[in-house]
């Protein structure tokens, strides 16, 4: 058995990822993926742009109302 682990032909940072980088799941309640299913359906575009949509309309509101 070896009492040393050979690093010479190691890469520094091969698998680093910034944190701004990582993407996160996000698991919605099943009544909210019903009712974005139905609106995705109506507006013909991809879940994830209406709820990034949504997010972004209810950011800007959320900073009106701080001032």
């Amino acid at each position: 058995m070896k009492d040393e682990y050979d690093f010479s032909n190691a890469e520094q940072g091969k698998f680093y990822i910034p944190a701004e980088d990582i993407q996160l799941p996000i698991y919605l309640d099943k009544d909210v993926i019903r009712y974005l299913n139905k609106k995705c359906l109506t507006k013909q575009e991809s879940l994830q742009i209406l709820v990034n949509d949504l997010l972004r309309k209810n950011i800007e509101i959320a900073k009106r109302v701080a001032l």
